[in-house]
């Protein structure tokens, strides 16, 4: 981790929240109780009275089949690349790799939110179960059902994943709920959702952004989508409301795994947020429902990807409250795959052949040497190239012989270039500029270009912060 980053251990920001909020964790959900009663008249809303509710213990065995044999990745729908994915793969009771993402900890209490659980990085609470999925597990100890409660919370290490104007992005994950009903579930909040990029660089919160994919409280059976933005408390998205779909019937969804995404479309005009229950498009937000600053300082950017499973709440309160008596302990969010698939300016997805990946690549300077220049084109977004904190600075990559470029994409890690130039050259030594930038945004920047060379490089004279730069990734495509 670079030095860009080693301010965000403790917390996710380079300076600390204000009183009663803590900016790491902001699915504040205070004003939602006046929400409540409208909520639960959605039509067609079915949910569980508890009357007779069976005991987690009690799974059919063809649901305990089901969730025992994981799905493999989808792959891209038609139009897509794949950018990012993690198949939980691990060993059985092995933790989440550093490489990939990190825990967040501590106590609900200081999350701003109202729960009542501590988050925890133990393999008690957060773990891979050596069959192809990733376990939130909520535990409880002692009588009281108010306190005692551990569970977990992770998030990518990489705020990366958007969509560049013109082009689309879609995170999607398959989960199954914990399998629990109204009767014994009162109190659990699993939720898969993520932030806006610019919370780790100083933004507040909701001013930066964040798109709640999935929600479900009290053990419902049912799925919320929400986005948050702009000032808090009211503004124009309502907060800490937010501006939300209300309670969607998700039968199921507490036995069985059920896919949940968000499309981020900026490839139409106004821009759009949709969110999806197994493929099916149940809620959409529009960005003239809100101003033009508004929206794109909330969701003109990239993300991180984040899953917890929390336990009470302002949310949960809304719908009844909890835990209570009748709430066990070990109740489980269960976690197939996510993915992130991104859709390039004008549908037609990746142009041309990845050039770059494997190739010979070469820096002006390194950080240190756990960020080499090849960790740029190695096509793992868990590893990173990153400079020396001076300009001008530059990473190349050599394609062997001269192809016909036709488009670059860069993924930045926090220590992105402001202004930058994309340059080909034949020999490695005299340059052609092919794209030029004062402006640069940082995220996932997909450049479409024209030029030829055996050699590309991205040549920064203007850092946007006091750190270097650093990538992720550096692909060249074409032919």
């Amino acid at each position: 981790m670079s030095s860009a980053e080693e301010p965000r251990q403790e917390t996710l920001l380079p300076h600390p929240p204000g009183p009663g909020h803590r900016a790491r964790r902001t699915r504040a959900r205070t004003a939602l109780a006046a929400l409540a009663v409208g909520a639960l008249s959605l039509a067609g809303l079915a949910v569980a009275t508890g009357s007779g509710a069976a005991a987690p213990t009690t799974h059919t065995v063809a649901a305990a089949k089901a969730a025992a044999a994981p799905n493999a990745v989808p792959a891209p729908p038609s139009g897509f690349t794949t950018t990012w994915s993690d198949d939980f793969n691990g060993a059985a009771g092995t933790g989440v790799p550093s490489s990939t993402w990190k825990y967040d900890t501590g106590p609900g209490s200081s999350f701003g939110t109202g729960e009542i659980e501590t988050m925890t990085n133990s393999t008690s609470n957060v773990y891979e179960d050596g069959n192809g999925h990733l376990v939130l597990k909520a535990l409880h100890s002692g009588s009281d059902p108010r306190s005692g409660w551990t569970s977990g919370r992770i998030e990518t290490q990489s705020s990366s994943f958007g969509a560049p104007p013109g082009g689309v992005v879609m995170m999607q994950s398959s989960i199954q709920q914990p399998n629990l009903t109204t009767a014994n579930g009162a109190g659990y909040w699993p939720a898969f959702w993520m932030l806006g990029s610019t919370l780790r660089t100083g933004t507040s919160w909701p001013t930066s952004g964040e798109v709640d994919i999935l929600e479900d409280i009290n053990s419902r059976s049912s799925v919320f989508g929400t986005l948050h933005c702009g000032t808090n408390p009211g503004g124009p998205c309502n907060e800490s409301t937010g501006i939300g779909s209300g309670e969607h019937a998700c039968s199921g969804c507490q036995t069985g795994y059920h896919t949940y995404a968000v499309q981020i479309d900026r490839s139409v005009s106004p821009e759009q947020i949709r969110w999806y229950l197994d493929g099916q498009n149940y809620f959409t937000v529009k960005a003239n429902q809100v101003d033009a600053t508004t929206w794109a300082n909330a969701v003109d950017h990239p993300f991180f990807i984040i899953y917890d499973l929390a336990m009470g709440g302002g949310f949960p309160d809304a719908f009844g409250g909890g835990p209570n008596s009748a709430t066990v302990s070990g109740g489980q969010m269960n976690i197939d795959y996510v993915a992130v698939y991104n859709k390039a300016p004008g549908g037609s997805g990746s142009t041309g052949t990845n050039l770059s990946q494997g190739r010979t690549a070469t820096a002006s300077s390194t950080e240190n040497s756990g960020t080499p220049a090849s960790a740029a084109v190695d096509g793992n977004t868990g590893t990173r190239w990153s400079s020396a904190f001076s300009d001008p600075q530059w990473l190349q990559v050599d394609l062997g012989s001269t192809h016909t470029i036709s488009q670059v994409n860069l993924d930045w890690e926090a220590a992105y270039a402001k202004a930058f130039q994309i340059q080909t050259s034949t020999d490695g030594t005299n340059w052609t500029t092919i794209y030029s930038t004062t402006s640069g945004t940082g995220g996932n920047q997909t450049l479409n270009v024209s030029g030829s060379g055996r050699y590309v490089r991205v040549y920064g004279t203007q850092r946007a912060t006091q750190y270097g730069y650093s990538l992720y990734e550096f692909q060249v495509l074409g032919s």
